[in-house]
């Protein structure tokens, strides 16, 4: 499967970056979407399957409707309101969103003796 993940910003770009194989694109709208800034994702996408995982507030919800009517067959990846942002989302919650949506050949999972280390 090839498939894109489309992001708010940078630090959200890294955080996932942490959990995905780096096959997978994460492009970032860095908080804009003009009409240049939709052109390049839709080249830089080109006919991946699209993914988009904005922030729960106000500002990513706005991207997400522009987002999804670029992109109207794209999969929506969601975190929790009470996180800052994906970039403040847990790991463990992370990688649940992203098996949720399919993308679990993709994930890299943490060493679970770096999470939990034996006493």
């Amino acid at each position: 499967m090839h498939v894109a993940i489309i992001v708010e910003g940078k630090n959200d770009k890294s955080r996932l970056s942490r959990v995905l194989s780096p096959e997978i694109p994460i492009h970032c709208t860095f908080g804009t979407l003009n009409s240049n800034r939709i052109e390049t994702l839709r080249k830089a996408v080109g006919n991946r399957h699209v993914y988009l995982f904005t922030d729960p507030d106000s500002s990513g919800r706005r991207i997400r409707g522009v987002l999804r009517d670029i992109f109207p067959d794209a999969d929506h990846i969601y975190t929790r309101p009470g996180y800052s942002g994906v970039e403040g989302t847990p790991v463990e919650y992370l990688i649940q969103q992203l098996e949720k949506a399919g993308l679990e050949d993709y994930i890299l999972y943490p060493d679970p003796a770096a999470i939990w280390p034996v006493e």
